[in-house]
């Protein structure tokens, strides 16, 4: 894929730590201003249980749609850096754990990949109801690469307690 050709880039927001639906808004204005790079849709915010630690507050969750022009790997490198400006500290214990801010890249465009630090599409993606709930939302017509339609993704998994927020 040239990486000045426009790609379309999905990225879940999530936190629960703060006030979480303020971090998420301030969140999508800066993913909005990334250079070559704008909100093509978005996701209402949804509550969900917390998923793999289970002993912690309920996250809010989104997806977002991007149009960018950027690589993945400077897209990732982007979303990371304002993880870092919200102040999340990423580590190995506190994987799973609280957080202020969680950005992920879901997919980009329909690359495969498995290298260092860049999964595509992200390794849990088919998984997680919390990121699949807010991704039909969007795009439920939208194929994994190697998994499927994000519908019938979605019909798969238990989505119980996911609720979108008024």
């Amino acid at each position: 894929m040239r990486p000045d050709a426009p790609v379309r880039a999905y990225v879940g927001l999530g936190g629960n730590e703060g006030d979480v639906e303020t971090t998420l808004t301030e969140a999508l204005w800066a993913l909005d201003a990334l250079p070559q790079t704008s909100i093509r849709q978005q996701s209402a915010f949804y509550r969900a249980p917390a998923w793999g630690r289970t002993d912690q507050p309920d996250f809010l969750n989104a997806v977002v749609e991007l149009q960018t022009r950027m690589t993945a790997r400077v897209l990732l490198g982007a979303l990371l850096e304002i993880e870092q400006r919200f102040g999340r500290v990423r580590s190995e214990a506190g994987r799973w754990g609280p957080r202020v801010l969680d950005l992920d890249l879901l997919l980009y465009g329909d690359e495969v990949m498995d290298e260092p630090g860049l999964s595509l599409p992200h390794p849990h993606l088919h998984e997680r109801a919390f990121v699949l709930v807010p991704l039909a939302e969007i795009a439920p017509r939208l194929v994994v690469p190697g998994r499927g339609e994000v519908s019938a993704l979605l019909a798969v998994v238990d989505a119980t307690g996911i609720e979108a927020i008024p």
